[in-house]
């Protein structure tokens, strides 16, 4: 096992650098570093603060000439592109992000206080809503071909087709205008619970038909094999069939899912944290995407990436757990 873990380890390097290269490729075709001050400064801002903005994020230097009048006056010598490249890939590479394009503050700042609010709304309806969906696709596995399992799937599939701004809206609307059980959006640090509620609830709803169906086509094929058949002809319990032999036998598709949803939930839920105003990360990714904030877009990325791809080592590994047959070369 240890060769294959650090076969695939190697073999995320090349990915990691072409997702940074790709990044930083793409970024500056539509994005000029001076229109980056601009934006980070305002529009009025004079010409002397942006060479100053783009000097202190090494976008170039400040030199002093002399023009035909005899007049000295400071220009902006660019910093040269492969410079520049190299400088953006040492900052990733060692996690020394620096400064914010958008308001110069810390980046590792912004990722520890983010992280915190992030976690709060994603664990819990990760958890809840993969319990409820685990537990629903077990009773409709039980009852299948019935009219449990056909409302089931058509419920599934009405809310899979639903996108997830009505159920943004739908929730704030009536549960927080109505009903007013809960804020619309807001945060508050005393008062998490008050102001996750809500997006909690609506971030369960939204991927619980999609993790029903998915979960009931696996138990459905489970629940017809033969190992399934000769226990019922022991005298098996359902709870016990359920449980302990179709739930332990389906588990290998279902971590599949789970252990690679499980980097998400330290970046956030971009729509939910920016429709309900929580300070997490989702909602740090979706302002530097909006604001052209590079240094930011970058090191969530790059964290992206490297997550990813240790989860996705993460789920192989777990393989061996759940079955005992499963050897990793």
């Amino acid at each position: 096992m240890g060769a294959y873990i650090v076969r695939r380890l190697l073999l995320g390097i090349p990915t990691v650098l072409g997702v940074l290269l790709l990044l930083y490729t793409l970024f500056f075709l539509v994005a000029k570093p001076r229109d980056i001050a601009k934006r980070a400064l305002s529009d009025k801002a004079s010409e002397e603060q942006i060479l100053k903005w783009l000097e202190n994020h090494g976008y170039g230097e400040i030199v002093e000439i002399t023009g035909e009048d005899g007049a000295k006056k400071d220009v902006l010598e660019p910093t040269p592109k492969p410079v520049l490249l190299a400088n953006y890939f040492t900052r990733m590479l060692t996690f020394k992000f620096g400064k914010a394009d958008l308001d110069d503050v810390l980046i590792s700042e912004k990722l520890r206080k983010g992280v915190g609010p992030s976690l709060a709304l994603t664990l819990p309806a990760f958890a809840v809503g993969v319990v409820a969906a685990i537990a629903i696709s077990l009773l409709v596995a039980l009852f299948r071909d019935t009219y449990v399992d056909r409302i089931t799937l058509v419920l599934c599939v009405v809310g899979m087709s639903i996108v997830v701004f009505v159920y943004i809206i739908g929730g704030q609307f009536f549960l927080g205008k109505v009903l007013r059980w809960h804020p619309i959006s807001g945060w508050d640090p005393h008062y998490k619970i008050h102001f996750l509620m809500l997006p909690i609830v609506v971030g369960t709803l939204a991927g619980l038909g999609e993790r029903i169906r998915f979960y009931r086509t696996i138990m459905v094929n489970e629940i017809s094999s033969d190992y399934i058949r000769t226990a019922r002809a022991k005298g098996v319990s359902d709870t016990a069939l359920l449980f302990k032999h179709l739930l332990k036998n389906a588990m290998i598709p279902i971590l599949t899912g789970l252990v690679m949803a499980i980097p998400f939930l330290f970046l956030g839920a971009l729509l939910l944290e920016s429709f309900f105003g929580i300070p997490g990360l989702g909602r740090l990714t979706v302002e530097a995407i909006t604001n052209n904030d590079f240094s930011t877009t970058s090191a969530m990325v790059y964290i992206t990436s490297l997550l990813y791809i240790i989860f996705n080592l993460l789920t192989d590994i777990s393989y061996t757990f759940v079955d005992p047959r499963v050897r990793l070369r």
